[in-house]
């Protein structure tokens, strides 16, 4: 395979490899429920790996609405992002060291696929839980979405939807990635 990337687009190649697994560690997303008598706010925050939070107060506040209650349990794709995760950055090293152009490409393109179905199945998962409310519960609502970034009033709640650190590594990763075309873009 033809060499057609600089030793120094390799290195930025590396450089997002290790990002990229360092977002195994960190929280991706994140929504903070406000009302009067949370005046402090409740969190749920999505790493790659699970939730964490007020997870239990959350459902038992749901529960008046007819949400159904959730946990790592109820996201079968939470066991395999990390691996997911991995397997893309080992793709990344494998490009770094034949640093060919064409297979950059590639790269880049599965970066971007999987970031789409994650966006994908966020919202999936965001409607569901909005939508399939049961209707004989305690409080009626009419079904709603949650948005994935952005404020929303739900009853008395507001609630904060946000993408955090492991969201801008990935959005680093996708950069870092691009920078070796742009940098070596004449060879």
């Amino acid at each position: 395979m033809k060499k057609n990337l600089s030793n120094q687009s390799a290195i930025i190649m590396v450089i997002a490899a290790v990002i990229l697994v360092g977002t195994i560690f960190v929280p991706w997303w994140g929504m903070k429920f406000y009302a009067p008598q949370y005046p402090e706010g409740l969190d749920i925050i999505v790493h790659p790996t699970g939730l964490e939070g007020d997870i239990d107060v959350v459902n038992g506040l749901n529960h008046y609405i007819g949400m159904t209650p959730f946990s790592n349990d109820t996201f079968p794709e939470l066991p395999y992002i990390r691996y997911i995760v991995i397997a893309i950055s080992v793709l990344i090293v494998v490009g770094a060291v034949l640093r060919n152009k064409k297979f950059l490409y590639g790269l880049i393109g599965i970066f971007a696929v999987s970031g789409a179905v994650g966006i994908y199945d966020m919202h999936r998962w965001l409607r569901k839980f909005g939508t399939e409310l049961d209707p004989n519960a305690p409080i009626e609502l009419e079904p709603f979405v949650p948005p994935m970034i952005g404020e929303n009033t739900i009853a008395n709640f507001v609630t904060n939807s946000y993408f955090t650190y492991g969201a801008f590594m990935l959005a680093a990763v996708l950069i870092l990635l691009v920078i070796p075309l742009w940098k070596d873009r004449a060879k």
